[in-house]
């Protein structure tokens, strides 16, 4: 008999594997059991069967088992692993505190899920920009392969702690955390 997924399923599993603690994800391998229509908008906001998942707890709960493999994400647990679809960034960076300043200043960012991260080098800061627009899209590493897209109000507080510096021979605007300095956009294209 083939049991197809269900979310209400899959949260039961991940609620019994996250009892003490985060769960270890990275040592899940169960067999693929199919997708489920869950998204992930830009913004950060789940949706099962095409309805916002208003529940906090539970998108707290399934972002705690999500793994990234190659360009798909899938939810896991012990004993199954469904597909679902994410549309930019599986995780939305909607805040951070800054300890210190300058070189020795630290900036830890906290998602719509309560992850939190310090940017350095375990989490990078990683920023594209739109080819047609010029926009930004900033994204911090999280965990495993799982980034955040830092929402617009926090990015533009992240760029009041940038200053021009020389890093890999190119003149830069960009931050230091964690006694790293990340490049956010070429000194040039500010002039411009």
């Amino acid at each position: 008999m083939i049991v197809k997924p269900s979310a209400e399923g899959l949260a039961a599993s991940a609620q019994a594997a996250t009892r003490k603690g985060p769960p270890p994800v990275h040592l899940w391998n169960p067999p693929f059991c199919g997708d489920l229509d869950i998204r992930i908008a830009r913004d950060g906001t789940w949706f099962y069967l095409g309805t916002p998942i208003g529940r906090a707890p539970l998108v707290k709960l399934f972002s705690s088992i999500l793994k990234r493999e190659g360009d798909r994400y899938f939810l896991v647990t012990p004993v199954e692993k469904v597909g679902i679809r994410v549309d930019d960034a599986p995780l939305f960076a909607v805040d951070f505190e800054v300890a210190g300043q300058g070189r020795d200043q630290t900036v830890t960012f906290t998602t719509k899920t309560e992850d939190t991260a310090t940017l350095g080098p375990d989490h990078a800061l990683r920023v594209t920009r739109d080819a047609a627009t010029g926009e930004p899209s900033p994204y911090i590493h999280i965990r495993a392969g799982l980034e955040a897209l830092i929402d617009r109000k926090s990015f533009y507080r992240l760029v009041d702690l940038c200053t021009h510096e020389v890093h890999d021979g190119r003149d830069w605007f960009g931050l230091w955390s964690g006694g790293m300095f990340f490049p956010v956009i070429p000194s040039a294209d500010l002039a411009a």
